[in-house]
């Protein structure tokens, strides 16, 4: 596998009883990328996200990150691998400070321990300031570090969306998995999402965006995967994707974005 390539998935499947929800899907990512997955309402995308992520287990299917097996059987083991995800319904944890949030994110980085943390160690306490100022920098890259010592849920939604991005950059991802980033945003909040994916692109990360809006997907992702009924039916550029009959039919031409 080229060194660049960050996420190699192959022949994934996955049944519920007698629905057969995914089938032999594929997609291979590489460093620096923003990759769309798209398709009408209930295609399967967050079916394939949720298997890439630890939350379902696939009956078939082969995962490698940064060019390392793993296996996608449960969430923090997914984390620690090296993959970090939003999620279409905000999770974010109401009553905690947006730095809390962040924090919470970054502790799965963390070396101290049970121990360390009992016993407020010289290390714990050299970790925990670590963890706390990095959590700092992350609130002000995606723009929302004067709400730092704000509880979550006091935010708007656009910038609870900023903190769950925050959060999921603080677990240092090789890959970050964003979830109907844009859903329930206005134009303007949608504007400032694309400025700050455009934003992690350039610092060299890497990203999967599962979105609705067919148009922020064209205009910020370099290839794009179309699922049907838990088929891929296409991949390629934006504009190979938006010129395949199948997918004009399938969901391009249907008017649902």
């Amino acid at each position: 596998m080229s060194n660049d390539t960050v996420l190699k998935v192959q022949g994934v499947s996955k049944r519920f009883g007698g629905l057969q929800a995914l089938t032999d899907v594929g997609i291979t990512i590489r460093r620096g990328q923003v990759y769309g997955l798209i398709g009408p309402n209930g295609a399967g995308k967050t079916t394939f996200f949720n298997v890439l992520t630890g939350l379902y287990t696939p009956d078939a299917g082969s995962f490698e990150l940064d060019g390392k097996p793993y296996k996608p059987q449960a969430v923090h083991q997914v984390a620690k691998a090296g993959i970090a995800r939003t999620f279409q319904n905000i999770r974010l944890f109401a009553e905690m400070t947006a730095l809390e949030n962040v924090m919470v994110g970054r502790h799965v980085r963390t070396h101290s321990g049970l121990f360390g943390a009992i016993f407020r160690t010289r290390g714990f306490k050299a970790e925990e300031d670590a963890i706390t100022q990095r959590a700092r920098e992350l609130l002000d890259y995606v723009g929302i570090g004067k709400y730092a010592d704000f509880r979550s849920r006091t935010l708007s939604y656009g910038d609870q969306r900023r903190l769950e991005i925050a959060r999921a950059l603080a677990t240092d991802p090789q890959l970050i998995a964003l979830d109907e980033p844009a859903a329930g945003m206005n134009a303007t909040e949608k504007v400032q999402l694309r400025e700050l994916i455009d934003r992690i692109r350039k610092d060299n990360r890497t990203i999967l965006l599962i979105e609705h809006d067919v148009k922020l997907v064209m205009g910020l992702c370099d290839r794009v995967t179309v699922l049907d009924y838990g088929k891929q039916i296409a991949e390629g550029t934006p504009a190979e994707v938006q010129k395949n009959p199948k997918v004009i039919e399938a969901y391009l031409g249907t008017g649902e974005h």
